[in-house]
């Protein structure tokens, strides 16, 4: 079987002391392929350099919106250059609105549409952050359809099926993490249970929420995506295989990835 883990941060200092070793547990999983996400400008040359040395490893470079702060005049040519200028820059992001954490509203928006522009104007697909700010995404992403399309995904998903269905039907994917395994997850294993099976996709957002049965563990890593694929094979009445089969099959499309 064969998994793509389509978020991880392996650029973490948690990672640097044994990342062969990690990458050694991550092809023994099964995981072909990762995308590694960006949080800030500050990031590129690590993450750069990781896809490098790494061949399973391609990279999107963007501005989380809880760093919208560091969004500078050059910001936007820093992010296009390197994606211009890198084949192995598959997206834009991690960008979108966080209005749990941060209430600078406006400066959020402001980054988030800065960035779907880049994307547009090179083609490339969105990996979008969304926290307590669903409506306000959905608004946004509505406007930018009627422009021009965009395509992407909602990572680490933790909304209701209703908001869900708002972002399958604008053509976006959703990405599912660790949280699905969660007990108290209920809203979001019933958005698992609902996606059409075009639209889903997993991932482990390392180092970050470790899945059960690794949830007790100071550190997640990309092998773990296997336990994300268990349950929500599980929450959907479907094989390993199936899950680990389609979610594969879609993270190629959207990421343009080749096996």
């Amino acid at each position: 079987m064969q998994l793509i883990d389509t978020h991880v941060h392996l650029n973490f200092d948690s990672f640097q002391p044994d990342l062969a070793a990690v990458r050694s547990r991550w092809q023994e999983a099964g995981v072909v392929r990762l995308v590694h996400s960006c949080v800030e400008p500050s990031e590129f040359t690590t993450i750069q350099a990781i896809a490098h040395q790494f061949p399973e490893v391609s990279f999107a470079v963007g501005l989380h919106p809880l760093d919208a702060d560091k969004w500078e005049s050059d910001t936007a040519e820093q992010i296009l250059s390197l994606a211009r200028s890198d084949s192995k820059v598959v997206a834009i992001g991690e960008m979108g609105l966080d209005f749990y954490k941060a209430d600078n509203y406006e400066q959020q928006r402001m980054v988030f549409e800065a960035q779907l522009e880049i994307a547009a104007q090179l083609n490339l697909p969105v990996i979008i952050h969304c926290r307590d700010a669903a409506s306000a995404v959905r608004e946004i992403l509505e406007k930018w359809q009627q422009r021009e399309p965009i395509r992407g995904v909602m990572h680490c998903w933790g909304g209701t099926p209703e908001e869900t269905q708002w972002f399958v039907d604008l053509g976006f994917y959703i990405s599912f993490s660790g949280t699905v395994t969660f007990k108290s997850a209920k809203a979001i294993q019933a958005s698992a249970a609902m996606v059409s099976s075009d639209r889903l996709l997993i991932e482990t957002d390392c180092p970050f929420l470790a899945p059960v049965p690794k949830r007790g563990e100071k550190r997640n890593e990309p092998a773990y995506v296997r336990h994300v694929a268990e349950q929500v094979a599980t929450l959907r009445g479907e094989t390993l295989e199936a899950i680990c089969e389609q979610t594969t099959k879609n993270a190629c499309e959207l990421f343009g990835l080749v096996l």
